[in-house]
């Protein structure tokens, strides 16, 4: 078969598509031949060195996707052989053949396309448990998305509408931001303004909660929030943030809270019974994914190079 590997960290000059043995699965894996892979930036720090990558090289990135089970696990009858299915997080997904666990699988419905499952299970998930379980969304409530139009961003807009919560959505470029209201957010800034904007869409009280995965706008976040209010931390795109002490939460009664989907994915039910749930909100509109560019698996350096560009809207698939 072949891949998209790398045998040196560096740009994504370092990827190519090369014969590459066909993985063995162990007992309690199928073999999945991929038609669709999602691209995160996770895969770029794994590319760069800044995430460490167990074995040696040559290295497969990827994470998660979405095809069909070419080889079923001795002894299995829920995925037997043809079945579609998708999953988000088993490594070496960048190749056209991937030994997936069976707890990791995911059966779509018909209804649910390769690439729609490859563009959402990660991040749709991720906004799903950000809305549910880091902070319960209420109506009325102010919330304040960072990296609004990025994968998770976008889904999380409209996932807030969707729970009545006045939604500012924060962005870099006039085409992120045009992106992010027409995903149903009630206001936009960029980067230079936002803490403004936030005062003026909840009237001056702060709002209610913050969803901030760039990192260094956590001290902001803080002190933009209401009174007894909630910043979900989730990521740190943009570095590390400064540190927080602790009687700044005391005084003013804040909130302020880790989000990690694999503390949440915690079996293989919760799993299937999460990502059913997000299907049914991608079947009744509620949620729209945004693709923004397919490349085929063997143009991977091409794609690497478009996600780290920061222009894309949305999602990067690898297709097969």
């Amino acid at each position: 078969m072949h891949a998209l590997i790398f045998e040196s960290f560096g740009g994504p000059e370092v990827l190519r598509w090369a014969e590459h043995p066909e993985p063995i699965p162990t007992p309690g894996q199928a073999l999945v031949r991929m038609h669709s892979v999602g691209l995160n930036f996770a895969d770029i720090y794994r590319r760069n060195g800044n995430y460490h990558l167990s074995g040696g090289a040559p290295w497969l990135l990827g994470y998660e996707g979405a095809g069909v089970i070419e080889q079923a696990a001795a002894g299995d009858r829920q995925f037997p052989e043809g079945t579609r299915v998708g999953f988000a997080d088993m490594p070496h997904a960048n190749a056209e053949k991937v030994a997936v666990d069976l707890d990791k699988l995911i059966a779509l419905p018909d209804d649910i396309a390769f690439d729609t499952a490859a563009a959402v299970l990660l991040q749709g998930l991720t906004a799903q448990y950000l809305v549910d379980d880091s902070y319960r969304v209420k109506p009325g409530d102010v919330a304040v998305v960072h990296a609004a139009a990025g994968g998770v961003g976008l889904l999380l807009v409209q996932m807030l509408k969707h729970r009545g919560a006045m939604v500012l959505g924060i962005a870099s470029s006039e085409a992120k931001r045009a992106a992010v209201l027409a995903a149903g957010a009630d206001a936009v800034a960029g980067y230079h303004d936002w803490v403004d904007q936030v005062h003026t869409l909840s009237n001056g009280r702060g709002a209610d909660v913050f969803y901030d995965s760039v990192g260094r706008t956590l001290a902001d976040c803080l002190a933009a929030a209401r009174t007894g209010g909630t910043v979900v931390f989730f990521g740190m795109a943009a570095g590390d943030p400064e540190l927080v002490d602790p009687r700044l939460l005391m005084d003013r009664s804040l909130t302020l809270t880790g989000g990690d989907l694999w503390n949440v994915l915690t079996s293989a039910a919760i799993r299937r019974e999460r990502a059913q749930a997000l299907f049914g909100q991608i079947r009744a509109g509620t949620v729209r994914p945004t693709i923004a560019a397919r490349f085929p698996l063997g143009e991977g350096a091409q794609a690497h190079a478009y996600l780290e560009s920061r222009s894309a809207i949305g999602k990067v698939l690898l297709t097969l």
